[in-house]
């Protein structure tokens, strides 16, 4: 069993230590150009060694390895395609360089402007649609009170008109019965 144990752990280790030797250029960084600056690609890690290509301010490239001051970079994007050189330590940044950071602040600067004007402009659309609805609902509002008041002025005459009624009506009974009795009163005064 010991023995089965050994022979796995000695599978296991090689494996591994390959794997993570196999991995080794995922670890490099990426790191920019600094700014302001075109520095020299070189062949070898000296001032000596044969210029490749100068590169810009602000291009990315990844770092491979460092030694004495230099890097040995790879080129992530541009003409150069995967071309590999080395440069002075010094003259690269891990942060985006300010004139990249300034570019993509203008950029986003202005696409916050075009985002602000849309919706200013939906805003004051949707403001005059709302300045109509209340002109319309007020103008409702005050077309109702005019005839509320009007119907209120309605039911008082009729209630003043109801009440002139039955006091006519009263009236009218009250005469009828002074009528009556006056008329039967001298008819029984005759029989007497």
């Amino acid at each position: 069993m010991l023995i089965i144990i050994i022979k796995v752990w000695r599978l296991i280790i090689p494996v591994t230590i390959g794997l993570c030797l196999m991995v080794q250029t995922s670890w490099a960084d990426k790191a920019y150009v600094t700014d302001w600056f075109r520095i020299s690609l070189r062949r070898g890690p000296s001032i000596e060694n044969k210029i490749l290509k100068f590169l810009p301010s602000g291009l990315p490239v990844e770092i491979l390895e460092s030694q004495e001051g230099w890097n040995r970079v790879r080129l992530l994007e541009g003409e150069g395609g995967a071309l590999e050189g080395w440069v002075l330590s010094r003259y690269l940044v891990t942060r985006l360089p300010w004139k990249n950071q300034a570019r993509s602040l203008r950029e986003e600067n202005a696409r916050l402007k075009e985002k602000i004007a849309r919706i200013d402009e939906e805003w004051a659309k949707k403001v005059h649609r709302e300045l109509g609805n209340t002109r319309q609902l007020k103008e409702n509002h005050e077309a109702t009170l005019k005839t509320v008041q009007r119907l209120t002025k309605e039911n008082e005459s009729l209630r003043s008109s109801q009440k002139k009624k039955w006091f006519v009506t009263g009236a009218l009974v009250l005469l009828c019965g002074l009528m009556i009795g006056l008329v039967v009163g001298k008819r029984k005064s005759s029989y007497y």
